[in-house]
């Protein structure tokens, strides 16, 4: 098919934008990468632009991973990412799978509760009075328990069940298949891209974990990497003269972007093609 003179044109319209768009992402990444493998002298010799390191130096990375405490606080980052997105998988398909079910009994009336929850919260002192009150100050399944289910993954998840073959439950039920068995071999292999997309939003938000972590947990022990490096970058001081000897604010304000964030990017690409199987599912269908 030959394309005219205005196709032409749209197409490398097109073209430039996404050129535009992607740089505008692009960009920032290489920065940030430059900057802490690069050693400040050379940047500030190059007015604080760098994209291309001249110079690799590690001094950054390593200041980070003399501390003991960053490989404990990679610990508890790794297992509030693994135990929390399994315990909010399985919580949240428990509630979504009888919720898209038409017959179930005040089916309306829980989902209203459930929605009425995005809408209005109890708190930060009412949360946190009911987190004192079952046990959880200073335990690691205070950053893991209080943010259990979420509703608008719910409600995706939900509404990704509810597009799935009714045909299916009602041959496994003639079967004699019972509405536990449905779920587990039959609903739940068929949800492979809702629960990639689900789990993938739920272990960035539990990788990411700062806010529970500082309310309910004083124990230095079991805190996540982002309180660890927040700590860190809050004690450390820019310094006047030597830029060689002493790793600057900068350079490790880089380093720990790149450390909080390589897991999820190495991970992501694995996934990529669930994920968008299951965002487009899960808010299109219902």
């Amino acid at each position: 098919m030959v394309m005219g003179r205005s196709e032409k044109l749209y197409m490398v319209a097109v073209y430039i934008i996404l050129g535009i768009t992607a740089l505008s992402v692009i960009f920032p990444l290489l920065y940030v990468v430059a900057v802490s493998l690069t050693p400040y002298s050379e940047v500030v010799k190059n007015g604080g632009f760098a994209i291309i390191p001249s110079k690799i130096d590690f001094e950054t990375y390593m200041t980070f991973l003399r501390d003991s405490k960053i490989p404990r606080a990679y610990q508890v980052t790794i297992f509030i990412t693994v135990v929390g997105t399994l315990v909010n998988l399985i919580l949240t398909t428990l509630m979504a799978y009888p919720l898209s079910k038409k017959n179930m009994p005040l089916r309306n009336v829980l989902l209203m509760l459930i929605v009425f929850t995005m809408l209005f919260g109890g708190g930060i002192i009412p949360t946190y009075l009911i987190v004192k009150d079952t046990g959880l100050i200073d335990s690691i399944w205070a950053m893991i328990i209080p943010n259990s289910v979420a509703t608008f993954y719910l409600l995706i998840m939900k509404t990704f069940f509810e597009g799935l073959p009714e045909s299916l439950d009602e041959a496994a039920k003639i079967d004699g298949a019972s509405e536990l068995t449905i779920l587990w071999k039959i609903v739940l292999p068929l949800s492979m891209p809702i629960m990639a997309t689900v789990g993938l939003f739920y272990a960035v938000g539990h990788w990411n974990e700062f806010f529970n972590a500082i309310i309910y947990v004083s124990d230095n022990a079991l805190h996540p990497l982002q309180v660890i490096l927040r700590g860190m970058l809050n004690q450390s001081e820019l310094p006047e003269l030597d830029f060689e000897r002493v790793v600057p604010t900068e350079s490790l304000q880089m380093a720990a972007v790149v450390l909080s964030t390589l897991p999820i990017v190495v991970v992501y690409p694995f996934i990529q093609k669930y994920f968008t199987q299951g965002a487009l599912l899960g808010s299109v269908k219902g």
